[in-house]
């Protein structure tokens, strides 16, 4: 026996009985801030990667041992902060390194604090390169230097790869020496 088409109002109350139940379906899914197996049985822990629109991984879960893989966040070395006679330093009359670090790029900002001093009788100046290129002001010796601003790199072709923060000083009286010593620094998003 051959089909015979639906009545006009019963197909009308399939569909929307079709749309209640895709609208049901969409709103009732897991939150977003918690992933889970597949299924409830399942032994493996789901792995999580997220990536920008340049296919960089940005964050990513370690799934051997559990917390964060991804990004590698720098840590700042001990070191005596309180003797200033043990910080990088310089009697240099032009600008010269006087500390240097090498830190993988994962975010468009940067943070970097700094103590700076100078001898007794002493003036000088202190500022911060990366890559080569300034990075905030040029600060008197003995002035902290707190900045936080976009780093002077192309991100999209430097993103993940190693950028270089060095540390310049000079003395800008007839002698004495310049002193810094960075306390923090780590990348923030714009």
């Amino acid at each position: 026996m051959a089909l015979l088409p639906e009545n006009i109002v019963d197909r009308l109350i399939q569909m929307e009985r079709r749309i209640q139940a895709l609208s049901t379906a969409v709103n009732t899914r897991p939150p977003l801030n918690e992933i889970r197996p597949t299924t409830p049985s399942s032994p493996a822990k789901p792995v999580l990667r997220v990536f920008d629109g340049y296919n960089h991984e940005l964050f990513a879960d370690d799934i051997a041992t559990g917390g964060l893989a991804r990004p590698w966040l720098q840590l700042m070395p001990p070191v005596d902060h309180q003797n200033v006679a043990k910080w990088p330093s310089t009697t240099s009359t032009t600008f010269t390194p006087i500390a240097q670090s090498f830190n993988p790029v994962w975010q468009p900002k940067m943070r970097l604090m700094m103590y700076t001093r100078a001898s007794s009788g002493a003036a000088g100046q202190v500022k911060v390169m990366v890559d080569g290129q300034q990075f905030g002001p040029t600060v008197p010796a003995g002035t902290s230097f707190d900045h936080t601003g976009l780093l002077p790199v192309d991100l999209p072709t430097k993103f993940g790869k190693v950028m270089t923060v060095e540390i310049h000083a000079v003395v800008t009286s007839a002698s004495g020496t310049v002193y810094a010593q960075t306390v923090s620094m780590y990348g923030t998003q714009t």
